[in-house]
């Protein structure tokens, strides 16, 4: 296993999508996730240095189950990324600012706790649901 503190080699996520278009406003524009390769039917972003790719498959897109955790209902299905305290809260900021609708706000989750850490879920156009959080000390990162 690596050590969360040395290089992590990029891991690869694909996932559904209803529109190339709506995904790359959303990732592409949005986000800031500059886009890689593509055809008509998926486009690949660099998503914090690791590689998503959106493919066009209407049928399967969306959230559909929630787990209970530290009082939300999250998503059970979602994927995200673990960033510095700074740029988590210029994230939130450019979120809210852009008048993105959270499924959960922006908050602290496990305050006072092993594994404290700043949290926010929202939702892509195609409803799958995204996660970025960060901790003030990254080595809580595992921790039990």
């Amino acid at each position: 296993m690596n050590d969360i503190t040395s290089a992590v080699p990029p891991f690869h996520l694909a996932f559904p999508v209803h529109s190339i278009a709506a995904a790359r406003e959303f990732y592409g524009d949005l986000l800031g996730c500059p886009e890689g390769r593509s055809a008509e039917d998926w486009v690949d972003f660099n998503f914090y240095g690791h590689q998503i790719v959106a493919h066009l498959s209407p049928d399967e897109v969306g959230h559909r189950k929630t787990s209970a955790v530290d009082g939300d209902a999250v998503p059970v299905r979602h994927f995200g990324v673990v960033l510095p305290m700074d740029q988590w809260q210029a994230a939130a900021k450019k979120l809210t600012a852009a008048g993105l609708s959270f499924i959960i706000e922006p908050h602290i989750r496990f305050k006072g706790e092993v594994g404290e850490q700043a949290t926010m879920f929202f939702l892509d156009p195609s409803g799958n649901a995204l996660e970025m959080k960060a901790f003030a000390n990254i080595a809580s990162l595992f921790a039990k």
